[in-house]
């Protein structure tokens, strides 16, 4: 009898242990958290808040570009001989291209193509 009463007494301080560190830790992170959150820069006004434009907001703008021609030559061409994109110049035609009719012009879409 007094070996199981000397182990509940044993169980019950472990318990008081366990429960006052963890509330130590959770006060702990509690402080920390202040301590950051106070090295923060302060929230911006309300009159700090951005606006939209005088003329209202911005809207998409899309145009079609034609690409330079690749010149031909029996050499292969580099990446610095081609300059990508940088001399495409705009183009007079309002459709957009399409690789096939019903397209989008992306690979990968999800759908199972023009077959």
């Amino acid at each position: 009898m007094h070996i199981a009463a000397g182990g509940s007494a044993l169980v019950g301080l472990w318990s008081v242990i366990m429960g006052v560190l963890v509330v130590a830790l959770l006060g702990g992170a509690f402080w920390m958290g202040n301590r950051v959150r106070s090295r923060e820069p302060r929230r911006p006004s309300p009159e700090e808040q951005p606006r939209l434009p005088e003329g209202g907001p911005v809207h998409e703008e899309q145009h079609n570009l034609e690409p330079d021609e690749i010149p031909r030559s029996d050499l292969r061409l580099t990446p610095y001989q081609v300059h990508g994109n940088l001399g495409s110049r705009p183009s007079e035609s309002k459709e957009r291209s399409r690789w096939s009719k019903g397209g989008s012009g992306s690979f990968g879409s999800g759908g199972l193509g023009a077959h």
